[in-house]
């Protein structure tokens, strides 16, 4: 899979926040999807104490949601760990994984925020940018917003919001098990990457694009 550059990597936080202030203007949030036949989730881990970046990918069909493609590859790691800036030290090692792919996949589903972020510009959103894919965020936790309780059925979930503005949605994708954060990462709206967020997670807590990319970074 070809990757286009986007921008150089900042080496401060100075210019991490410019490249967020900018390039979030051109996340689209329509939502641009085609076909889904494959998805793909990545795992991003760290070796020698944070020295190396360790990027999973996998990709799986869907709607069978069977693993088509994986990979593994190590970087260094360019950016210190900030928190609202850790797709600056996340993302290069996962381009290089992108790198790899033989099959491009028609939506990714990345285990980090996408809008629901203080400067709309989450993992989902740059990893979006970057390799030009759809892209929603699915996150375990929650970074900024306000919600109310979500029922404890599966397929309920709540907007969560930030000075009223909804920047994302919080989604119970298995009953009476914790919700996760979805928001939008780039040319898909907010009712489809609920939707697919939902679909991709059949059985368990997290999408199995997610599940898949962190059984392949821990083998």
């Amino acid at each position: 899979m070809r990757v286009t550059p986007l921008h150089d990597w900042p080496i401060s936080i100075e210019e991490a926040r410019l490249i967020q202030e900018t390039f979030r203007h051109r996340v689209i949030t329509s939502n641009r999807l085609r076909k889904v036949r494959y998805v793909a989730g990545i795992d991003i881990g760290f070796e020698k104490e944070g020295a190396i970046t360790r990027a999973a990918i996998a990709v799986l069909t869907f709607p069978a949601l069977e693993l088509a493609e994986q990979h593994v590859v190590r970087d260094r790691t360019r950016f210190p760990y900030v928190p609202g800036y850790l797709s600056f030290r996340e993302v290069p090692a996962a381009l290089k994984a992108f790198a790899k792919l033989d099959i491009t996949p028609d939506l990714l589903l990345c285990d980090g925020q996408g809008m629901a972020h203080p400067r709309r510009f989450g993992l989902a959103c740059h990893l979006g940018l970057w390799t030009g894919l759809p892209s929603i965020g699915v996150a375990k936790s929650r970074l900024i917003g306000t919600h109310k309780d979500v029922a404890v059925e599966k397929g309920s979930w709540q907007a969560l919001l930030d000075d009223n503005e909804v920047i994302g949605a919080v989604v119970r994708t298995r009953t009476k098990v914790k919700p996760v954060y979805v928001s939008i990462g780039h040319m898909v709206d907010l009712p489809t990457a609920i939707d697919y967020t939902l679909r991709c997670t059949p059985k368990y807590r997290l999408p199995e694009t997610t599940r898949w990319a962190h059984k392949l970074a821990s083998g």
